[in-house]
């Protein structure tokens, strides 16, 4: 399927291409135009658009695009719930409400400038996602476990926390 933004993608913009190729469409092709063209490609391409104005994919209240794919398509994966607070901490601009938005929005804006074109940004994007989706995974796996962990070594947590993730 093809999905469609607009052009110079920041934030939402490479997170949601990273969670549409993993959790929702993983042959996914995007297509990045100016804002006043994005009707006209949904049209031609029936593409699926997201974060542009006035789309179901795109903010809604506090809401950003990120979170409106996880609603639409029902994504319950706990570490992507947790990304999605970062997602969107940083793409509102409420860096307080997750300790890593800041961190993730000065990547992002990094990779936009040291990318040829949009199709590169988030080709370099999608690795940080991983880890920061891997990262989510080992918060929660860490909460869980947080008394058995306690009373491991460190060679024997990094051990337990490794067959977590492989679960």
């Amino acid at each position: 399927m093809k999905w469609v933004t607009r052009l110079y993608v920041h934030m939402d913009r490479t997170a949601c291409p990273w969670l549409i190729k993993r959790f929702v469409d993983p042959k996914a092709e995007f297509l990045f135009v100016p804002a006043d063209e994005i009707d006209e490609i949904v049209k031609k391409e029936k593409a699926i658009p997201y974060d542009a104005h006035g789309v179901e994919l795109g903010h809604h209240g506090d809401k950003c695009s990120f979170d409106a794919i996880v609603e639409k398509y029902k994504i319950k994966d706990p570490a992507v719930l947790e990304v999605a607070k970062i997602v969107r901490a940083a793409d509102t601009g409420e860096m307080e409400a997750a300790p890593e938005a800041a961190g993730v929005e000065a990547v992002m804006s990094g990779f936009g400038f040291a990318s040829k074109d949009d199709h590169e940004t988030i080709a370099k994007a999608s690795p940080v996602y991983d880890a920061l989706y891997t990262n989510c995974k080992l918060k929660l796996i860490r909460e869980k476990y947080k008394s058995e962990i306690e009373k491991m070594d460190r060679r024997q947590v990094r051990e337990f926390l490794r067959k977590k993730l492989e679960e």
